[in-house]
């Protein structure tokens, strides 16, 4: 029995397992991460997954793998990332398969997660950052109460990023 740490009406939120591995695979290999550096081998989903699971052991917090309640089928993910201590917690997001986009999940997932991230991790703010031409995911950041900042210098690993500052309420 899979242990869930929240919910909403439609979707189970928990950290990412082993069984994650195929359709998380499969969404590496595909077109979809054209603007997070993809698409990759089969040998790099798997680190970035490990990397995914191994963030909760290093930082206390990391990315949830959402679940579709009625199937439990893994949808995506959408938490927290935090690769260098001295910057801010990123808000981070994918829907895995192009089939589940249109249907709210990643806008439903992403109020779900800072509500989370306000009550559980005492976060106040969170920044997004997001290719410039991925007008999707800017919309969702947007949605979120996101603002666009725009004297932010993207990181050097990113710099076709703009970023998004996300104040959140207590």
């Amino acid at each position: 029995m899979q242990t869930y740490s929240f919910t909403t009406e439609r979707l189970l939120f928990r950290r990412p397992i082993r069984s994650d591995l195929l359709p998380y695979t499969q969404y590496c290999l595909s077109d979809r991460t054209q603007y997070v550096g993809g698409p990759f081998n089969e040998v790099q989903a798997f680190e970035k997954l490990a990397s995914m699971i191994g963030h909760w052991e290093l930082r206390g917090f990391g990315r949830f793998v959402f679940v579709e309640r009625k199937t439990e089928r893994p949808l995506g993910h959408f938490g927290a990332l935090q690769l260098i201590s001295a910057e801010p917690p990123e808000i981070t997001w994918t829907i895995w398969n192009e089939n589940d986009e249109g249907k709210g999940f990643a806008t439903e997932a992403g109020i779900a997660f800072k509500s989370y991230a306000t009550r559980e991790l005492g976060f106040s703010s969170l920044i997004a950052l997001v290719h410039r031409d991925n007008s999707a995911s800017r919309g969702l950041a947007e949605r979120l109460g996101g603002e666009l900042d725009v004297g932010a210098v993207p990181p050097s690993r990113l710099p076709n990023f703009v970023s998004y500052r996300l104040c959140l309420k207590a």
